[in-house]
């Protein structure tokens, strides 16, 4: 990694992996244009000259850099002192303390990390977020890919969801851009057909007996006639230019992937880490366009996640160490209405992290499968250490500092269940990896 810090803080992160061609995500810094180079701080107080150039190209990356130039294939040891001052200045101090334990308890030299992290004591938090890189040229760029009409397939799977289905087919019907058909892979029970004939679209509807969501999505994918599929959820909202938004990105910036941004309720601000173009580390497959080739390369979703979770997060790690480029595209987007009933919440785990019973897996076993496959069974323990004792609190208060300390601290008195709840799903994943992944090539 970049610093060897953001193995305890983002152990699974698709940035912490190269990529198959042996590159990282991150920019040589000496490489980078004048005017990107411009909009970066320097930062003296980093002992190390590499530390320097490394955290350059880790604001370029966060901020928004998304070009060609060459990137770091391997990275040299950082000093301590180096290490700590970097998580204090991206990182709140709690994590920072979280990382001194970590290391105490791996037996580190404690008066080291210590001297370290109090010389760290005084670094101020950056405001990067504030300052993301611009792409001023966007506004008036006339996108020849639009102008082209490429067609596009519009992907939703849906489970007893009409009254908010159908707000979802009229948004589709005010759409800017006409060339598109929409496949609705239809799970309900009961099943009814007659509620499509109100709609003006080019409309394919198929039917599935079996509640599965990754092979709903996969069966729609090999019905598919656009050269790029755009994946919806039954419970969204888009205004008009979603599809040309979506476009527009992959033509902008030469992408394989635009991933739209989500919003819960009406009027709520998009997160700071959104608002921007950037290289996507996220996939969610209630919002995103993805050319048809991308698959033809890859294969399909994997159905070891079915019923499960983060199988849309698997493909879009999938793409990116495969060398797909995937672009966070704030034009893109949706309401996303989290309803309370109906879609996954039916047919398996809506939360990954949160169970429903006292000994079911913490977290979904597809978790598990999908770190330690691509990570390996260290950085998936360190995710363990992470997220499992702050999601011992409800879904509700996932953005309450005080409670998930609550959580944290209650996860200690729970700890004989908890222990029996992580080990149930670290023994089911074993099985899924066992198995191996369940990828169908798209012919």
């Amino acid at each position: 990694m970049l610093f060897s810090f953001l193995r305890y803080l983002q152990p699974t992160s698709y940035f912490s992996l190269k990529k198959f061609s042996g590159e990282s995500i991150y920019p040589v810094f000496k490489d980078l244009p004048i005017f990107i180079k411009e909009q970066l701080l320097p930062d003296s107080n980093f002992i190390s000259v590499s530390a320097r150039e490394y955290d350059l190209s880790w604001q370029a990356i966060q901020k928004g850099y998304i070009g060609t130039v060459e990137t770091y294939k391997s990275f040299n040891k950082l000093p301590l002192e180096d290490e700590y001052h970097f998580i204090s200045k991206y990182f709140n101090r709690a994590w920072v303390v979280y990382v001194l334990l970590i290391r105490i308890l791996s037996f580190r030299n404690p008066f080291k990390e210590l001297r370290a992290f109090l010389n760290s004591r005084k670094v101020c938090r950056s405001t990067y977020l504030k300052s993301p890189l611009e792409y001023q040229e966007w506004n008036n760029f006339k996108s020849l890919l639009v102008q082209e009409v490429p067609k596009v397939s519009v992907i939703i799977p849906t489970l007893n969801r009409y009254l908010y289905l159908k707000d979802v087919l009229e948004d589709l019907e005010k759409q800017d851009y006409k060339n598109f058909e929409v496949l609705v892979m239809d799970q309900s029970e009961p099943f009814q057909p007659d509620f499509y004939k109100q709609f003006d679209l080019e409309l394919q509807v198929s039917y599935q007996k079996e509640k599965a969501l990754w092979l709903a999505r996969n069966t729609a994918i090999k019905q598919a006639k656009g050269d790029c599929l755009l994946f919806f959820d039954d419970d969204s909202r888009v205004d008009a230019q979603w599809i040309s938004n979506h476009l527009k990105c992959l033509d902008y910036f030469k992408a394989d992937l635009s991933s739209g941004v989500s919003i819960s309720k009406v009027g709520a601000k998009v997160p700071a880490n959104y608002c921007f173009f950037r290289v996507s580390d996220q996939l969610d497959t209630g919002n995103v366009l993805i050319k048809k080739r991308v698959f033809e390369a890859i294969g399909l979703f994997d159905r070891q996640f079915e019923k499960q979770r983060m199988g849309d997060g698997e493909y879009g790690l999938r793409a990116y160490v495969n060398g797909f480029l995937n672009i966070s595209n704030p034009y893109a987007k949706r309401l996303h209405l989290k309803v309370g009933s109906g879609g996954l919440r039916e047919m398996g785990s809506w939360d990954a992290f949160r169970t429903k019973k006292w000994f079911a897996p913490r977290p979904i076993p597809s978790v598990l499968y999908l770190y330690r496959r691509y990570f390996g069974n260290q950085a998936a323990r360190r995710a363990l250490w992470k997220t499992v004792p702050l999601s011992i609190m409800p879904y509700q208060f996932k953005s309450n500092k005080p409670m998930l300390v609550l959580g944290a601290l209650l996860s200690i008195l729970l700890l004989p269940v908890v222990l029996f709840q992580v080990f149930k799903s670290w023994h089911l994943a074993s099985k899924k990896i066992k198995q191996g992944p369940l990828i169908e090539k798209l012919e």
